[in-house]
């Protein structure tokens, strides 16, 4: 899954609010935008932050010539495994997808079905999560294993990176209508984007087995995520009068 993006476009008197301030953005606020003299672009505000959150998916498959006999050794899979799950109250489980389909000879006949059912682990706790997907894998196998910024964790860090960055679009501008022998500027309009989230597991070391588990844990190295969030926009300079 990351892995969420925001992605938020902000009017003129947002963006200001975000500041605390209309100075601190445009030195000619009153004025009516013209159509020239206008500049777009934008600017970054990036934080590397360790990742708090690990989600997996484990699943399994099964073969069987009716679709009842696929039912019972795919349901009877999944409820073991829910079972095992509810020894991990730090660890969050949910059934995941669900897929059965029909196996054809030459002759175009139902010979059997193919189905797969699926289980999604999500925690802060990565060394509970490594041993309950260890005692998993004695029955289904790893899809995939991310880790990531929780959504709480991203959200608070998000806010300051949006900060920064609007202040960075704020010396920017202000830059430029110096550079240009301006008066000073106006927005005309500022776009706010985020980046980051989850990414596929950077490393993973095996360590002795753990008791009453005949799949050794993996012990996990969650690594860091590059947070970032963008201030695109366009300004237009005010000349002197």
């Amino acid at each position: 899954m990351m892995s969420k993006s925001l992605s938020n476009t902000l009017s003129k008197a947002a963006m200001l609010s975000v500041l605390g301030s209309a100075a601190l953005f445009a030195q000619a606020a009153n004025a009516e935008p013209t159509g020239y003299n206008q500049i777009s672009f934008n600017v970054e505000a990036n934080q590397e932050v360790e990742n708090d959150q690990v989600t997996a998916t484990l699943y399994k498959q099964a073969q069987a010539s009716t679709p009842k006999k696929l039912a019972t050794e795919l349901n009877t899979a999944m409820n073991q495994a829910l079972s095992i799950a509810k020894r991990y109250p730090t660890v969050t489980t949910t059934t995941g997808q669900q897929n059965t389909y029909p196996k054809y000879d030459d002759n175009g006949k139902i010979v059997g079905w193919t189905g797969t059912v699926s289980v999604d682990l999500k925690s802060k706790d990565f060394a509970k999560t490594s041993e309950l997907v260890a005692n998993l894998q004695q029955n289904l196998v790893v899809q995939n294993l991310q880790f990531g910024v929780s959504e709480e964790k991203q959200k608070q860090l998000e806010k300051d990176l949006i900060k920064k960055a609007s202040l960075k679009f704020r010396d920017q501008a202000k830059s430029l209508a110096e550079t240009w022998d301006m008066s000073g500027y106006q927005i005309i309009n500022v776009s706010i984007n985020s980046s980051g989230g989850y990414q596929p597991r950077p490393m993973m070391m095996m360590r002795d087995a753990a008791a009453k588990s005949s799949v050794p844990v993996q012990e996990f190295e969650g690594g860091n995520t590059r947070l970032g969030v963008t201030a695109s926009g366009t300004i237009e300079l005010i000349p002197f009068r």
